[in-house]
């Protein structure tokens, strides 16, 4: 971009090249909005309400009236404006003069079903909110579907109404209109092409869809062209062409095996707050509770650890449990932590499933109701057992076992889990 100077006095107008209505903001906030941040949504909006007295073109403006709408400085007004550029919001025009004018345009934000087949926002939108914040949205748009193959559609037909007109008037009427969005090739095509065997893959293989998959995925998942090389030939099927579907998952995985260190962002996630429990409880187990909200289940694991980085088969497994199976942060830690006292400081894969296989089921989705129903499902065993056998459950259990931790007596070494659990937990 050319260094252009921006001032308070510059001037702009806003032209409409679309039809924007309440879903479209409902769409703003909801799906854009974790993608551009709380600045471009406001920008956007702002340019969209010096449109609504004017419909298809705004008066003209001063740069100083949207650093006075928006309480923001012209940079972080700048940096806005370019971010909606780059998403295919706005489309921008100068004439430099003095002072400079510039025309915004306004385009429509994708639609839903648009949004989360788009492979870039879906995945941005999934990484930036996570899984259950994201099949929460998901549902919100959901279509829902009616079985109709009972009934017989008698809707009628247009002509059995109207009859035909000798005149007919012919207008061009505005609708939504979003703008595509521009990328350069993110891989050298050319040599992907001519690296892989002509009689591996077919010629057509790399139309236009491809070609724009294959760019986002390298964009989003950092791929050169060698590395995308080894992923698209695990990808070509018996006919010759990509599987897409297969793309996405062997990138996905290829860019997992080789940045350990920065993995998905949902394991260094804490629970979000309206999940978390009201503040103020002082007891051992509110203060328990509050670690495992505010300590992402990397840095529970490696607290685990004594502080050593967890292996890449655990940092899977909190992958699957957070990503796959969509427990929530602070049920993952209790979770981790209720295992790992039960096993012998194990992790084992099958068991650590079932179990939040059936904590997803019971729609476990706080650090109390998981502490609650690892208590309940724990003494069920423990009478079970006892009916079963002569033996007593000698097993260590977590310290929040005990239902009212914070008035009965602890051993010392229940005492200094707690505080292991306090001091190198909480932040």
């Amino acid at each position: 971009m050319e260094n252009i100077s921006f001032l308070p006095a510059d001037k702009y107008m806003v032209i409409n090249k679309t039809v924007l209505t309440e879903l479209d903001r409902k769409n703003l906030v909801n799906l854009y909005e974790p993608i551009i941040g709380s600045l471009a949504v406001s920008l956007y909006l702002t340019l969209w309400r010096d449109l609504e007295r004017y419909n298809f073109i705004s008066i003209e403006y001063t740069h100083h009236h949207l650093m006075t709408i928006l309480k923001s400085n012209l940079e972080d007004i700048k940096q806005a404006r370019i971010t909606l550029e780059g998403i295919g919001l706005i489309r921008t025009y100068l004439e430099e003069s003095e002072p400079n004018n510039y025309i915004y345009e306004l385009y429509s934000p994708l639609n839903a079903k648009e949004f989360f087949a788009n492979p870039i926002f879906s995945v941005v939108l999934y990484n930036n909110i996570g899984s259950y914040e994201f099949d929460l949205l998901k549902k919100e748009y959901q279509v829902m579907k009616f079985d109709l193959h009972n009934f017989k559609d008698i809707t009628a037909n247009f002509d059995d109404v109207y009859t035909s007109s000798s005149s007919v008037l012919t207008f061009e009427a505005m609708g939504p209109n979003t703008l595509p969005l521009t990328m350069r090739d993110q891989v050298d095509f050319d040599t992907i092409i001519s690296s892989l065997p002509k009689n591996l893959v077919s010629e057509r293989a790399f139309n236009k869809k491809v070609k724009e998959l294959i760019n986002s995925l390298a964009l989003i998942y950092e791929i050169d062209t060698l590395k995308m090389i080894e992923i698209i030939r695990m990808t070509i099927n018996e006919k010759g062409f990509i599987d897409k579907e297969s793309l996405r998952i062997q990138t996905r995985k290829y860019y997992q095996f080789n940045h350990q260190g920065k993995l998905p962002t949902l394991i260094y996630r804490t629970q979000p707050t309206y999940l978390k429990s009201p503040s103020g409880d002082t007891s051992k187990r509110g203060k328990i509770i509050e670690v495992f909200e505010n300590t992402s289940p990397y840095d529970f694991l490696v607290a685990k650890y004594k502080g050593s980085n967890p292996t890449s088969r655990d940092l899977k497994l909190l992958e699957l449990l957070l990503i796959d199976i969509g427990l929530s942060p602070a049920v993952t830690n209790v979770l981790v932590d209720y295992v790992l006292k039960k096993n012998n400081n194990k992790l084992n894969n099958n068991y650590i499933e079932t179990i939040a296989g059936q904590w997803k089921r019971l729609g476990i989705k706080t650090a109390k109701e998981a502490m609650e129903v690892a208590e309940k499902e724990h003494k069920k065993y423990t009478k079970k057992l006892a009916k079963t056998s002569n033996q007593s459950n000698e097993k260590k259990m977590p310290v929040w076992f005990n239902e009212k931790i914070e008035k009965e007596q602890m051993s010392k070494e229940e005492e200094e889990d707690l505080q292991n659990i306090l001091e190198k937990y909480k932040h």
